[in-house]
């Protein structure tokens, strides 16, 4: 969180489009939004820089801090151009101030900035907690909090206890101030696979605590500035090296342009270090004289970050479908977001069930991220509303051994099946899908989820075109021939192919034949799903439905 909240905000907001639309508010529920937004950040803010804990994520006060000053600007309430500091969290003045690091969006941008400027070397953004280290006549005399950058805590006492960190320093270090990070020490840390880990939180809570002194053993430090110290890059960090501020040397290289400063992040991105990184720190060897050092002024050192694992998109709806088998889906529709090259604008809720357990509305913030195969998923909501309107799910009882035939209340459930029984692993008819299943069941009415069997090449042509219609008339034809365990399927049996095939039946008279210790036997088939296959196949529109294919004379349904 710490200095970023009062020195990256512009930019933010111009690299999150995602609020860029204003929302349709009256001006009174725009004020209490705004409010509440800003209560629960300056809450936030008082818990990160009063007492050392990040109570939310970075990420997440970074994007929702950005919502705040849209719904501002949109609704005329934006603050002073000036950003504000945040309040003193400490007594202690810093000899030389923290500048703090801007933050630019994208390798054009380090372009750019790369334009000019020579002698500059990267570094790792390691993520911990910022610190002045004071070292007088050889010894350790002070350490301060970043605080504001201006004034912080005394953490003395807390850094003496840090193993790794040296307390006695001689030649040109013996008297001399460093900034750095203190961070937690990881044991081959990859952060592509194992993200922030909420480390600078963990860190900040370590030297805030009272208790348990030896969690401290875990801390180390990472020197990002020498103040005032040797000219040339190379000496400076040879000298912190030797005096025991190893991870410099370790992780400082020199870049001549832009795509080597990518092949670095990128190096550190997938590969095993001693602690988490939020992005890599660009900087000139040469600084101004440290009496020129004030927080937000620090221009020859820039920041670019990873990109979000997550991020906060705001929930514009909520819709419900019901599958082939009954059961009621919650999708949320979002206010689109990237993650990696995905364009996210939905995100599968789950049950009816689960949804309430979220307790998800129409304006509600979630934090979205990629699952395996790139599946988004909600981590977690962020921020709620102040008026919270949820719709109502669909009514009525389905299953499934509901909505075989058309009704107005099964229209969801209907089209799911016609969706499911043209899919390749059924009946693979090509070239239909859903939005062809409801123009051909819009013209014709269908009466069950097989009635498309009955309509003719001219029927077909005229709803969908000559050319598709007679290609499609094709596949309805061809279907008739497909294995009989591919029909039962597309009826819905209770069953997979592999068991289907295990059973050996051919026919509907030989399905009928099978009393429930048949199936019993059956591979991945227990008590219970047996009992379901029996309900099923003595379901009254199932027999229809099979009397009906029979009549079609569809392979197994004949008698």
């Amino acid at each position: 969180m710490a200095i970023r909240k009062y020195m990256v905000l512009i930019l933010l907001l111009v690299h999150l489009p995602v609020w860029a639309v204003c929302p349709v508010w009256s001006p009174a529920r725009a004020h209490e939004e705004i409010s509440q937004l800003q209560q629960q950040i300056t809450q936030w803010d008082a818990s990160y820089w009063q007492q050392g804990v990040s109570a939310v994520d970075d990420g997440v006060y970074d994007q929702l801090n950005a919502q705040l000053r849209q719904w501002q600007r949109c609704f005329d309430e934006e603050p002073q151009a000036e950003v504000v500091a945040p309040p003193i969290s400490g007594t202690i003045s810093h000899p030389i101030p923290h500048t703090g690091v801007r933050k630019l969006a994208d390798k054009p941008a380090i372009q750019q900035w790369l334009r000019n400027r020579s002698d500059v070397w990267v570094q790792p953004k390691v993520d911990g907690v910022a610190v002045t280290l004071v070292y007088k006549d050889g010894s350790l005399v002070r350490a301060i909090s970043r605080g504001n950058g201006l004034k912080g805590e005394d953490w003395t006492q807390k850094v003496r206890r840090i193993p790794s960190i040296p307390q006695t320093t001689k030649g040109l270090l013996a008297n001399s101030t460093l900034q750095g990070e203190i961070f937690l020490q990881q044991e081959g840390h990859i952060q592509q696979k194992r993200g922030g880990m909420n480390a600078r939180s963990k860190v900040a809570g370590m030297l805030m605590r009272q208790d348990n002194p030896e969690s401290l053993h875990s801390l180390a430090v990472f020197i990002w500035a020498w103040p005032d110290g040797p000219e040339a890059m190379q000496e400076r960090l040879t000298l912190l090296a030797d005096a025991g501020f190893g991870f410099t040397q370790h992780y400082t290289q020199p870049v001549n342009n832009a795509d080597e400063v990518e092949r670095a992040r990128t190096h550190w991105w997938t590969s095993t270090l001693p602690f988490v990184t939020d992005g890599v720190v660009v900087r000139m060897a040469k600084e101004p004289p440290a009496r020129n050092w004030l927080p937000g002024q620090g221009d020859w050192v820039v920041a670019w970050k990873y990109s979000p694992v997550a991020r906060v998109s705001e929930v514009m709806d909520i819709q419900f479908s019901v599958g082939k088998s009954g059961k009621i889906a919650v999708v949320a529709i979002l206010v689109p977001v990237m993650l990696d090259d995905k364009r996210v604008q939905r995100v599968n809720v789950g049950s009816v069930r689960r949804w309430n357990e979220w307790d998800i509305a129409p304006g509600d913030h979630l934090l979205i991220s990629l699952a395996g195969q790139g599946i988004p998923r909600i981590d977690e909501v962020v921020w709620r509303g102040t008026q919270r309107t949820k719709p109502t799910p669909p009514e009525g009882h389905f299953n499934s051994l509901t909505c075989f035939y058309a009704t107005p209340e099964c229209q969801q459930q209907f089209v799911a099946r016609l969706v499911w029984l043209s899919a390749k692993e059924v009946l693979d008819l090509e070239g239909i899908g859903e939005a062809g299943w409801r123009e051909l069941h819009q013209a014709y009415r269908f009466e069950h989820i097989f009635s498309w069997l009955a309509l003719t090449p001219e029927q077909l042509q005229s709803a969908l075109g000559v050319s598709k219609g007679e290609k499609l008339w094709h596949q309805f034809n061809l279907s008739r021939q497909r294995p009989f365990t591919r029909w039962l399927i597309a009826m819905g049996i209770p069953l997979t192919q592999v068991t289907l095939n295990a059973s050996h039946e051919s026919s509907w008279r030989q399905l009928q034949a099978c009393d429930e210790s048949h199936w019993r036997q059956l591979p991945s088939t227990g008590e219970r799903r047996a009992r379901q296959v029996i309900q099923w196949r003595d379901n009254r529109q199932v027999n229809a439905l099979s009397n009906w294919l029979a009549a079609q004379r569809v392979t197994g349904f004949m008698p």
